[in-house]
């Protein structure tokens, strides 16, 4: 399946991106990241240490390796896992990849050992270029990998054959070119996070890569010469596609919630940087931290928060924190298609907040340039052509689809998903991207959830995003989630709800208090009025993807709550 929108005929290959920002700034520093290396010294007016490579070396290095791999027989289309920490060598690695013709695997740890495991097997790979100890793991389950063959080890190898990237890069680059591909030619394999069914593998092609850069690079005006905390690696990659200097944080970025204020400040400070990308929860705690210990960051003028929807109190913080002129932009869209829509902290904050706070959902705001979105009415089966999917009004509340470069073609694990999620449409395509909600008459989109996550009553549909906003008015409440018991279409909703960790119940009168409030707070809204009292339920810790610390698993919930109902009855 190929879409209309993304020519087939010119070479691209976005790898050579890097080469071209390399000839552009060569000096220019590309990636920094944390050395704890306890010989090394901060350089004057900064409190660590750190070590990095430039645009030039970035480039020298990339080409280097990627002739390395075309020796030791990667082709055009050989897939290989990456698994490396964020730091100089991933950015490095992925672009020798992409130079080599590989379509690279790229995969978050975060995802649970088992999950890793078998998204691994599905993906078929032919070699692994990972740290020991992913190398160990390969071993221990090599069954699962028959097809691999080719193994570069990032650190000190063992008994497990091939090369490491040390011996790589004592090589030349006598004879190589970097593959020449296509718009329509795989360059990757990434998964889904995973949170409304199994990870799935998506495949980018040169293609979506190379229109994502430029879409991001025009929609938020970013220039060479920039300076960009990446919070999320992947965004590493984008930054030196775009001539941008990529600073790594001291954090785990595969667990975000577990950030500690104090070394993103310390970063940020230290390099003077103007832009940083990060998830809600890494804000969540900056902008905290910055609001309480009364700090500035006067040279961050652009932030980007991505990957769940941004809560109007982190972006009240971070606007209060950063530059006076900056700006805040939440870019929406999925794994499958990124970016797709974006607005700013001021649009939010002046425009729409007041009405998401009384159940109209998030405005996720305007669609980017060559992006093309409808709402259709919910269907919870495959749809096989446009003409099969009945367009909606706006305001009516249906399942977004998203055409366009950006959006990805299919799945190529788990591929039974590609006829639930791809709507042919002639020589193109649309993607169903799983969330609801509507189009205002300015042509913004207003997220009211995930179409997996809507209750199914008898008095018809409630949708999660426009419900939990209401209960989440409460100043004790931090989050919250609606759930349906029972069985769908006959589903009865219930609320779970998570406070805030100064904020939690004293005791069970306290408790008590608690829910009448929340009770009396969802009777004064018409689209909560139905939600009894009983189905309120307190719950310590709301269970949340590892990736992002915002999406909640709202299945294990329903279970959850429909145990404490049955526990009272019996």
């Amino acid at each position: 399946m190929s879409s209309s929108t993304m020519p087939t005929s010119r070479s691209v290959n976005i790898g050579s991106r890097l080469t071209a920002m390399a000839k552009r700034v060569p000096d220019q520093l590309a990636v920094v990241m944390p050395w704890n290396d306890r010989r090394s010294r901060p350089r004057a007016g900064q409190t660590r240490s750190y070590r990095w490579v430039t645009f030039a070396e970035l480039e020298r290095d990339s080409n280097i390796v990627a002739a390395g791999l075309q020796r030791m027989g990667v082709k055009p289309g050989t897939r290989i896992v990456l698994l490396v920490r964020p730091g100089i060598e991933f950015v490095m690695l992925t672009f020798s990849l992409f130079k080599a013709g590989a379509v690279t695997i790229l995969i978050d740890p975060g995802m649970g050992r088992q999950h890793l495991l078998d998204c691994l097997q599905q993906a078929r790979p032919e070699g692994f270029v990972a740290i020991p100890l992913a190398h160990i793991a390969r071993l221990l389950h090599r069954k699962r990998f028959p097809q691999a063959r080719y193994f570069v080890t990032v650190g000190r190898r063992w008994g497990w054959g091939g090369t490491t990237l040390r011996r790589l890069m004592k090589g030349t680059t006598d004879g190589y070119r970097t593959v020449s591909t296509t718009a329509e030619d795989p360059a990757a394999i990434i998964f889904t996070s995973g949170s409304t069914g199994p990870p799935k593998g998506v495949l980018y092609r040169h293609g979506n890569f190379d229109t994502q850069v430029e879409e991001i690079r025009r929609r938020y005006d970013i220039q060479p010469g920039g300076r960009d905390l990446a919070g999320f690696p992947l965004f590493g990659l984008f930054n030196s596609a775009m001539g941008v200097t990529t600073i790594i944080p001291d954090m785990d970025a595969s667990r975000p919630a577990s950030v500690d204020p104090c070394k993103i400040v310390e970063a940020i400070e230290d390099w003077q940087i103007d832009q940083a990308f990060a998830s809600p929860a890494v804000w969540n705690a900056v902008g905290r931290h910055c609001v309480d210990a009364k700090l500035k960051l006067p040279t961050l003028r652009r932030v980007l928060s991505a990957g769940a929807p941004v809560p109007t109190h982190v972006l009240r913080n971070l606007q209060e924190t950063i530059a006076p002129d900056g700006e805040i932009w939440t870019p929406y869209g999925a794994t499958e298609s990124l970016p797709v829509a974006s607005i700013s902290a001021r649009q939010v904050l002046s425009e729409t907040a007041e009405k998401s706070a009384t159940g109209a959902g998030t405005c996720v705001g305007t669609r980017f340039e060559r992006i093309q979105w409808k709402v259709i009415r919910i269907s919870d089966h495959p749809i096989a052509t446009l003409a099969d999917a009945e367009p909606l009004s706006r305001g009516q509340i249906g399942e977004l689809i998203v055409r366009g470069p950006v959006v990805t073609t299919e799945y190529v694990t788990r591929t039974e998903s590609n006829a639930w999620s791809k709507i042919s449409d002639g020589d193109s395509f649309w993607h169903r991207m799983g969330d609801v909600g509507y189009l205002d008459e300015g042509d913004r989109f207003w997220f009211c959830g995930r179409k997996a996550h809507r209750v199914q009553t008898d008095g018809g549909p409630m949708f999660t995003i426009p419900c939990e906003a209401i209960f989440n008015q409460h100043p004790r409440v931090f989050r919250s989630a609606l759930v349906g018991v029972g069985t769908v279409p006959h589903q009865s909703p219930a609320v779970v709800f998570e406070t805030w960790p100064n904020a939690t119940p004293a005791n069970d009168r306290d408790r008590d208090q608690l829910i009448e409030e929340l009770h009396q707070l969802g009777q004064r809204y018409e689209h909560t009025k139905v939600i009894p009292r009983e189905q309120l339920f307190h719950h310590p810790s709301l269970p949340v993807d590892v990736r992002h610390n915002a999406k909640i698993f709202r299945e294990q919930l329903a279970m959850w709550a429909s145990e404490q109902i049955n526990g009272r009855k019996g």
